[in-house]
């Protein structure tokens, strides 16, 4: 269809800026797409929207099971969010913090550890935290960006909790389309090495920390704690009051957080060894229903552990439980209207008219840093990463496949652009829960964090030009080393600027 093409995805980006409304924006971007396909007709593309595009993303087996997966997954992570156990691990570590670095590694390492809820990290962790945090005279800022990049750039990374499952959604609808037969875990574990952002964003922490270097509005606020005492600068609005989302429960114990987690590695992992892994690939139902089995073991275990600790009642787990499915819903309707859409563009040949205008007239190897920058405009106007990957991997999947370009790069690419905006934009919902986990001020938080967002967006920016056009997962470790080389540079120019003044 040509430029006309283009009209769905573009609809779409716009009401993701303008509503901030995933579902909104994904299902308008449908409806007008089907609306051009049946020549303009509003009922008849409202029947066909309807009956073509959505009912049969719901009665496909692949699908189903997916949505379903979601479900067991959302009602774990409600079960593991009430449990009280991952306060509980963190108090029983802070009688060993007793320096500036022990504290920022340890919440480091506690956000990575709460991997399996992205907005759970900053309410478990921040709260746990903060009164280490000033009594050693380390910023509310620095908490903020430390618990914002151990959420979602850590989550992004596992492909076995609800981000892997709703992202290999999506890879499997275009690999259908393509007739690609590659298994979508096994592509999403490839990507993981290119998915630069997200690892650059959780290195970065440690490697501040240890080397003691802060630069940019981080290492002013790092000023005014250490030389006042002052949490806050005095025009300052803290989003929560402290206490306020802690997540401690009197009887909690760390076994409610580690042994459920252990029955779910060790129950995904031996069935899928059953299956062949890590020596044979492993099909996309089997990963599912293994997948699916482990969250309901896990389950089990941690219902089991509160009611033996007496945390609550049956009825009170039961209802979370469900409660945390019912979360689901949101997450399992905008999946829904993503596979529609991708279908949408599909049809219309939107990826192929991009083909067309870019073949021949930029070299392929630079179209993975075209992706991510775009995604990360996307991501950083709407606030919304699975807004970014649902609207991009159905476009850049088909690129990448007609220029041969990497597909692995590609879809790296998409997510790491995705994340930037995620971790970034002062309307993405982890970044605004990071400001009120760690009772910062949302503004400050946001200024304090861009500057190492940013470097990191241009480093990650350097590493897609060079995995363009090596397709290596080794680039991951050039990328490492040029963010290291960045920021004792930037750092030590900061220092300079202050023995100046």
């Amino acid at each position: 269809m040509g430029l006309i093409s283009l009209i769905p995805p573009i609809v779409a980006v716009i009401l993701a800026i303008i509503t901030k409304n995933v579902i909104i924006s994904l299902f308008s971007g449908v409806f007008i797409g089907v609306l051009i396909i049946v020549g303009g007709n509003p009922l008849e593309a409202t029947m066909s929207t309807i009956g073509n595009y959505i009912y049969p993303q719901l009665s496909d087996g692949y699908n189903a099971g997916i949505i379903v997966l979601l479900f067991f997954i959302g009602g774990f992570v409600a079960l593991m969010e009430n449990s009280g156990g991952g306060a509980a691990l963190a108090y029983n570590a802070i009688k060993y913090i007793n320096t500036r670095a022990k504290a920022q590694m340890s919440a480091w390492i506690g956000g990575i550890i709460i991997f399996f809820s992205d907005l759970g990290t900053p309410l478990i962790v921040g709260p746990v935290f903060e009164k280490v945090f000033d009594k050693l005279k380390i910023s509310r800022e620095k908490l903020a960006w430390i618990i914002d990049s151990t959420s979602s750039p850590v989550a992004v990374l596992i492909p076995f909790i609800g981000w892997g499952v709703y992202i290999m959604g999506l890879i499997r609808n275009e690999f259908d389309l393509l007739n690609i037969t590659a298994s979508e875990f096994d592509t999403l574990v490839q990507v993981i090495p290119f998915q630069f952002y997200a690892i650059m964003a959780i290195i970065m922490v440690p490697l501040i920390t240890m080397t003691n270097l802060d630069f940019g509005p981080m290492a002013t606020a790092e000023r005014r704690i250490q030389e006042t005492g002052e949490l806050y600068w005095p025009e300052s609005k803290p989003l929560r009051k402290p206490d306020e989302n802690a997540k401690y429960t009197e009887g909690s114990k760390a076994i409610l957080i580690w042994l459920p987690l252990l029955v779910l590695f060790t129950t995904l992992f031996g069935l899928m060894i059953s299956f062949g892994f890590p020596f044979e690939q492993v099909a996309g139902s089997d990963f599912r229903i293994s997948l699916t089995t482990a969250y309901l073991f896990a389950a089990v275990t941690i219902i089991i552990l509160m009611l033996v600790y007496k945390i609550k009642s049956f009825n009170a787990i039961f209802d979370i439980y469900t409660s945390g499915m019912q979360r689901m819903a949101y997450v399992a309707v905008t999946l829904i209207l993503a596979w529609a859409l991708g279908t949408i563009i599909s049809e219309m040949g939107t990826a192929m008219y991009i083909v067309e205008i870019i073949d021949g007239n930029l070299p392929v190897f630079i179209i993975p840093a075209l992706l991510f920058v775009v995604g990360l405009i996307m991501s950083l106007a709407s606030g919304t990463s699975w807004g970014t990957f649902a609207i991009m991997l159905p476009i850049a999947i088909p690129m990448a496949f007609a220029l041969d370009a990497h597909l692995l790069v590609c879809i790296g690419a998409i997510l790491s652009g995705g994340m930037f905006g995620d971790h970034t934009s002062p309307i993405s919902d982890t970044t605004l829960l990071s400001s009120t986990g760690a009772g910062a001020d949302h503004i400050d938080h946001v200024k304090t964090q861009f500057p190492y967002a940013l470097l990191n967006g241009i480093v990650s920016f350097v590493g897609f030009i060079v995995a363009g056009i090596t397709g290596s997962a080794w680039t991951l470790i050039l990328t490492t080393a040029l963010l290291v080389v960045a920021v004792f540079s930037l750092a030590k120019l900061q220092k300079n600027k202050r023995q100046a003044v």
